[in-house]
């Protein structure tokens, strides 16, 4: 989802957020286009394609086999090799009870990765007894609206 709001000036201010396979295109999107938004959530996001069953099955589908094709579009991979004048503000929650956690999402990848760029300041919140899907997701969708809105309000 994009999330934006108009200043009292002219300049528009976005948020990107989304969920699992969204919430990896937020994260891509937005660091392919730091200079179009404020910050990006993500909820329980594929993190690591390149790595993940999931992501090997799609991104072969997609892209081929040419795997340096395939870190142009993963999140991971992107974070090791951001660059911004400013640092790139993310939220990502994550339930640590998510069946998909450690062979497809693979989250912990990335904010290893995104905590290791300075050019990136990743608040990362991992919640205990949560899964991937509904009730997680209405537990702390509204975090992710406060979250936007320290930087776009």
């Amino acid at each position: 989802a994009v999330v934006s709001t108009q200043s009292t000036g002219s300049e528009e201010k976005r948020a990107l957020s989304g969920h699992s396979m969204g919430g990896h295109g937020s994260l891509v999107i937005f660091m392919k286009n730091p200079h179009l938004f404020k910050c990006c959530t993500a909820l329980a996001p594929i993190s690591n394609p390149c790595q993940g069953l999931w992501g090997v099955k799609a991104f072969s589908n997609y892209f081929g086999e040419d795997r340096a094709v395939w870190a142009d579009w993963d999140a991971t991979e992107l974070a090791g090799k951001f660059t911004a004048d400013t640092p790139a503000n993310i939220l990502v929650c994550q339930g640590d009870t998510d069946k998909f956690l450690e062979k497809e999402l693979l989250t912990g990848n990335f904010v290893e990765v995104a905590k290791g760029n300075s050019c990136l300041n990743v608040d990362y919140r991992l919640r205990e007894g949560y899964d991937h899907f509904y009730p997680y997701i209405a537990t702390f969708l509204h975090e992710h609206f406060e979250y936007i809105a320290k930087f776009i309000c």
